[in-house]
């Protein structure tokens, strides 16, 4: 075969593209990435500190270097740089459970082709709702993705330095934000407005963080619960606005904007996407889940939320990187 012919080996590799999220979800499931950051650099070493067989620990193994995860040299496996950070136990930025729950919904994939064809979910989204039972696994799962771009925007935003300021978190779920900017600041106090559910989960990350003190919680639903006016300097809107169609997302950043004090900052974090939607890569993969679960969320523009975030009245909006995901910081 010429160099200049294609070879299957993509189209492979991502026809079976489920085997990385059931190699990683598996390997997380038995803690592999905390066991070779302990120093269990061999298949036997990881079957006896596992407790799994060593033929699958060997084969975790080799998935793993395929993927990129674990790196073999002279024999002996370590975790690459990415795993270390953010796939070891107690680690602040640590995805593993976020791993273990992908790979409960990887049999919800298979009516993708039914959903493209309809337009959106062709179930009822039942997660949309307060008392079900999944958010005492999925909020806490999906924190960690937020502790990076939550300690950027605090940089950004300069809060650390900020003195008293009061913050409104809408839609705040696990509460992440909240303490990373409390510990930061020992002067602010945040408010989260989210299901009484999801609040008492973040309750107990702001009390185990030891800053519950400076957190009170808002129960109820932010479509229709009063933000007050003029009462805060900063407002956070995390991963919401990708559930919500353009006409809510306006609805709500125009009362954050009520909402917020004179020179007050709002704080949009999401998968947002390029204007001519040539990239980023994981915001423009994100949107299928959206059409999956949601009746009209998306992966939105850059331009989308200039124009919105424009209409509810901010006159300066600004970007800034925080991949995945990227910040919108509007005033």
């Amino acid at each position: 075969m010429s160099d200049n012919q294609p070879t299957p080996d993509t189209i492979l590799r991502l026809i079976n593209g489920y085997w990385s999220t059931g190699l990683l979800g598996a390997a997380a499931e038995h803690q592999v990435f905390t066991h070779l950051d302990n120093g269990a650099d061999s298949a036997a070493q990881l079957a006896q500190r596992a407790q799994i067989s060593e033929r699958g620990a060997q084969t975790l193994l080799d998935g793993l270097v395929s993927i990129g995860l674990t790196e073999l040299t002279g024999g002996r496996y370590r975790n690459t740089a990415a795993a270390s950070t953010y796939l070891v136990k107690g680690r602040p930025a640590d995805l593993s459970a976020m791993a273990r729950l992908k790979l409960t919904h990887m049999g919800k994939l298979a009516a993708l082709p039914e959903v493209v064809r309809a337009g959106g979910p062709i179930s009822d989204p039942t997660t949309e709702v307060a008392d079900n039972p999944h958010w005492g696994e999925v909020v806490p799962a999906i924190a960690a993705q937020s502790v990076p771009a939550a300690a950027i925007a605090a940089d950004v935003l300069g809060l650390d330095e900020a003195g008293a300021v009061s913050i409104l978190d809408v839609g705040g779920g696990s509460g992440i934000y909240s303490a990373t900017w409390l510990e930061r600041n020992p002067a602010a106090r945040a408010t989260q407005l989210d299901w009484e559910p999801i609040n008492a989960i973040a309750r107990k990350l702001l009390a185990e963080r030891g800053v519950a003190d400076r957190f009170t919680c808002i129960d109820g639903d932010f479509h229709t619960t009063d933000f007050g006016t003029g009462t805060y300097d900063v407002a956070l809107y995390s991963h919401i606005a990708h559930q919500e169609g353009p006409e809510d997302n306006v609805a709500v950043f125009t009362r954050l904007k009520d909402a917020l004090k004179p020179g007050g900052a709002l704080v949009v974090c999401d998968y947002v996407v390029d204007d001519d939607r040539s990239g980023p890569a994981f915001p423009l993969l994100f949107a299928s889940e959206m059409l999956l679960k949601s009746q009209q969320g998306g992966t939105w523009r850059r331009a989308d939320y200039h124009a919105w975030l424009t209409k509810a009245g901010f006159s300066d909006v600004t970007f800034h990187s925080a991949p995945p995901a990227t910040l919108v910081i509007a005033r």
